[in-house]
């Protein structure tokens, strides 16, 4: 069970509101948060339908991918992961020395397809799933991002009883099932509040897919800095201030955009006085390795680890 651990902040003192953040990234150093969520109900049918291995779909610094090879072999399960963008197919040791997360997977027994990203848009239809099976045998399908019904299952196990005192519930949006997990174990008068990673409309559709009427959520979509994986040295320095002051390392993609919308609505006076915050932190920090290196490239500032 992960802790809640309270941030102390001046912000918080100035508006008289309390933020603590349920550390889920303390569950595994590869399989946490929301993945391990995600995957629990998953890798338990594919190992009911006697299934001997999955098959998942990411991009080259994708934590799910990670966690589905590490999960994986925990559970006795081959792995197979579809990777967008083919060229990093086509000299896999270089790509292997220059890609922590891929490395990883790699060394947890994960067998890779590159695929371009024309083609990765096309990796639900029938006819690719066929040629996978094709080429690997019969395996359980777990889509991007690790979201289906099962998923959300699992998701719902995050909240406790003793996180009813709380009055907002916030988490990063990736592909939504994290937050309607949430949504489905909601007390009266709790709000859930989510910030998408990324940029579109479809989010809200997709969330309401697996929960029933309910509006008590809301989607903050002003902190995506630009889209997927897009960030700005205002959040590299944010995430660093934030790791100073408070010993918690948050990652680029996901909970260092959903800190720095939550501070930022508390400025914003978004927030009634004495309201107490709970935030998921859904892990990721396996993917700072990654983005250092794209961030040392461009000679731009670089995530401090703890």
């Amino acid at each position: 069970m992960a802790k809640n651990q309270q941030v102390f902040l001046p912000i918080l003192e100035e508006k008289n509101i309390e933020l603590f953040i349920k550390r889920e990234d303390l569950i595994h150093p590869f399989v946490s948060g929301n993945k391990f969520r995600k995957l629990k109900y998953n890798l338990e049918e594919a190992k009911k339908l006697k299934k001997k291995a999955v098959l998942t779909f990411g991009g080259a610094y994708s934590n799910h991918i990670v966690a589905t090879a590490v999960a994986g072999k925990m559970e006795g399960l081959k792995t197979f992961g579809i990777i967008r963008g083919e060229e990093l197919g086509k000299n896999l040791e270089q790509t292997l020395e220059e890609n922590p997360t891929l490395k990883v997977a790699h060394e947890h027994g994960m067998k890779f397809h590159f695929v371009s990203r024309e083609l990765y848009r096309q990796k639900t239809s029938f006819g690719f799933i066929e040629k996978m099976k094709n080429k690997w045998g019969d395996f359980y399908l777990i889509p991007e991002g690790g979201t289906n019904f099962l998923a959300v299952n699992g998701c719902e196990e995050i909240l406790t009883k003793e996180d009813a005192q709380f009055n907002y519930l916030c988490a990063a949006v990736g592909t939504g099932g994290t937050l309607a997990g949430l949504i489905k174990t909601l007390k009266r008068k709790q709000k859930v509040l989510g910030f998408p990673a990324l940029k579109g409309n479809f989010l809200s559709e997709e969330i309401k897919k697996y929960t029933i009427k309910n509006d008590n959520w809301k989607l903050q979509k002003g902190y995506h800095f630009g889209g997927y994986a897009k960030h700005s040295e205002e959040l590299i320095t944010f995430i660093n201030d934030f790791t100073d002051k408070t010993g918690i390392l948050l990652d680029p993609i996901y909970t260092g955009k959903m800190v720095f919308g939550i501070v930022d609505l508390i400025k914003k006076d978004f927030f009634a006085e004495g309201t107490k915050i709970l935030a998921i932190h859904t892990g990721g920090i396996q993917g700072i390795a990654g983005f250092n290196q794209m961030l040392e490239k461009k000679n731009e500032p670089i995530i401090k680890s703890i």
